[in-house]
């Protein structure tokens, strides 16, 4: 198991990095992204730079620049997937929480 940390702002603008290799990889500008995916040229270039984009913003241009099956993946357990599991181990699983205790 690795252990490594990162900081919400590194995560943003390793992101950021990699969105902005996948566009220059496809030989777009900043210009024609912003066109294709519905999304301003100033909140792209923002993203670029600082990493700030809104969730809606991001997931367009995941649609232009082919990478909208990467979200699948984010926040899923990490364990083995169902086709995996016996019926037993799946039905001994305890109920995942619709709402939480805390404020």
């Amino acid at each position: 198991m690795s252990l490594e940390l990162k900081t919400p702002r590194d995560v943003q603008r390793e992101l950021a990095g990699r969105f902005k290799a996948r566009r220059l990889a496809m030989n777009l500008t900043q210009e024609g992204l912003a066109a294709r995916s519905g999304v301003s040229w100033s909140s792209l270039k923002r993203f670029e730079h600082t990493g700030l984009i809104a969730l809606d913003g991001l997931i367009r241009l995941a649609l232009v620049l082919g990478c909208l099956a990467d979200f699948d993946r984010v926040c899923v357990d990490g364990g083995a997937g169902l086709a995996s599991k016996s019926l037993d181990e799946l039905l001994s699983k305890p109920k995942s929480r619709l709402k939480g205790r805390l404020k």
